[in-house]
């Protein structure tokens, strides 16, 4: 084993600023499209303005969950970025919901819990199965 080889596997996966911010920005991204298609679904109107009220609550979530986690320290780690980062996003967005007065009905709170969290967990199951395809053929 080359001394590449030895401090890739020993050290964690710790990216560049640059890719940190690349899986925020797809994070954020995600919680976007979920709001959006939310809103489409239940004809609320898919505007900038309108899309931004739904989805605050779980960028702040995100936002908040990212720093106290130092998600930016292995940004693409199924656990425990992808789960804490997917369950801080739904819980902490639908409280933010429920004190903000919107609606956070029981089949809201599922939807929301099944889709962020695939939305936020399979982007990284992806790149963990590509990193470890690659390291069987390298």
């Amino acid at each position: 084993m080359t001394r590449t080889d030895a401090t890739r596997s020993s050290t964690p996966d710790v990216a560049s600023g640059a890719a940190a911010l690349g899986w925020a920005a797809v994070d954020v991204l995600l919680i976007l499209v979920f709001a959006a298609s939310g809103r489409r679904t239940h004809e609320h109107g898919v505007t900038i303005a309108g899309v931004l009220d739904t989805a605050w609550p779980f960028i702040a979530a995100y936002v908040l969950a990212a720093l106290l986690l130092q998600a930016w320290r292995s940004p693409s780690a199924v656990w425990p970025t992808g789960v804490v980062l997917g369950l801080a996003t739904v819980g902490g967005g639908l409280g933010v919901r429920a004190v903000s007065g919107a609606g956070v009905a029981l089949s809201f709170q599922v939807v929301t819990l099944l889709v962020l969290g695939v939305f936020l967990l399979a982007p990284r199951a992806v790149a963990l199965t590509l990193r470890r395809r690659r390291r069987r053929v390298a």
